[in-house]
């Protein structure tokens, strides 16, 4: 019997095309993706950092000051030590006070202990429906005094509200500081975070941006001290002299709007990265909490425990980190909160 002949060459090179084509697809999306995740507007700051302003010089002084009396004078806070929490909650109230505001508490109970939530609020003008929240964690993991990780961010909160105070901003700007961030609540009902995010929720509050400053006070020139969860190490500088501006993918544009912001107003390297919340480091932080209730949310950070190595350790003390950088930081931190608050950058 005769068979038809076929060739099996042009069946291979077809095979071979369609392969190539479908290859060809997904490292188009797989290359788009990391754009979208990894590509930040505005034009980084490079090169050597100019002189200290007066101003900061006095920021870099008083945020050493706060961390001091949070890490040093009152040590560790947590509920393991319910006194050092009360502490943390007057010195904190007392700076905001100075400040001119007026503080309030939301209490709830956490492992038999009560504990607070601290809040301070600048009222909007024109659009006051419209709130924008800069917090951070008040809270030490068990045996560490908590220098870094989080007296530098309860820090640039209280000088943020002090930097704000006489402003008269479009948007409502409420400055908390969140108890219960550490192990073991985090992530957990009992997060002070997720506390105060869900009563929100709750009473519909229309919060358009939350910023929350979380261990932002080591930085380095030296090569390979900055490191990765992979594959954020093929993407990312391998040296930890920046700070980082950190979302999932749907706070994708307020990672774009704080990071323009800080790049035309600070002088200081910077990256950001919006990427989906699973990669590991992204929901580090009071952030993820308002995530849970579709608020759009951002972390700022030195990148914790992928450049610093005091991290949840006895030995995150003040002496490890570098308040002249951190001053340059929070500095800029103070024009995007403005900027966050004012409605005419609302599409920046």
């Amino acid at each position: 019997m005769n068979r038809p002949k076929f060739s099996l060459l042009p069946q291979t090179r077809r095979a071979w095309v369609r392969s190539g084509a479908v290859l060809g697809v997904f490292l188009i999306t797989i290359l788009s993706s990391i754009n979208c995740i990894t590509k930040m507007p505005g034009q980084n700051f490079t090169g050597p950092l100019p002189p200290l302003t007066a101003n900061q010089n006095l920021l870099s002084f008083a945020l050493e000051k706060h961390v001091r009396t949070l890490a040093v004078d009152i040590g560790e806070r947590n509920v393991a030590n319910p006194d050092a929490l009360e502490k943390s909650v007057a010195y904190i109230t007392r700076a905001l006070q100075d400040s001119s505001y007026t503080v309030t508490e939301q209490k709830y109970t956490a492992m038999h202990t009560t504990v607070k939530n601290i809040i301070a609020e600048l009222p909007g003008g024109s659009h006051a429906d419209e709130i924008v929240i800069i917090g951070a964690h008040y809270d030490a993991v068990l045996g560490c005094p908590a220098a870094n990780d989080n007296g530098s961010g309860v820090a640039a909160v209280l000088e943020i509200a002090k930097a704000m105070a006489a402003s008269k901003p479009d948007r409502t700007i409420r400055f908390v500081a969140f108890v219960n961030e550490e192990p073991p609540f985090f992530q957990t009902e009992q997060m002070g975070s997720m506390v105060y995010a869900k009563a929100c929720r709750e009473q519909n509050d229309n919060i358009v941006a939350m910023l929350t400053p979380e261990t932002i006070g080591c930085y380095t020139d030296e090569p390979n001290s900055q490191h990765y969860p992979p594959p954020l190490n093929l993407l990312y500088p391998d040296t930890g002299n920046f700070v980082a501006f950190v979302g999932n993918y749907a706070s994708r544009p307020l990672v774009h709007q704080a990071i323009i912001s800080f790049r035309k107003h600070a002088q200081f390297p910077s990256e950001g990265i919006a990427a989906p919340g699973f990669i590991n480091g992204i929901g580090w932080s009071d952030h993820w909490s308002f995530w849970q209730y579709d608020y759009p949310g951002i972390m700022v950070t030195d990148t914790a425990p992928f450049r610093y190595n005091h991290y949840h350790k006895a030995t995150d003390t003040p002496d490890k980190m570098n308040f002249d950088r951190m001053a340059r930081v929070v500095e800029g931190l103070i024009h995007v909160t403005s900027d966050l608050a004012s409605h005419n950058n609302a599409d920046s």
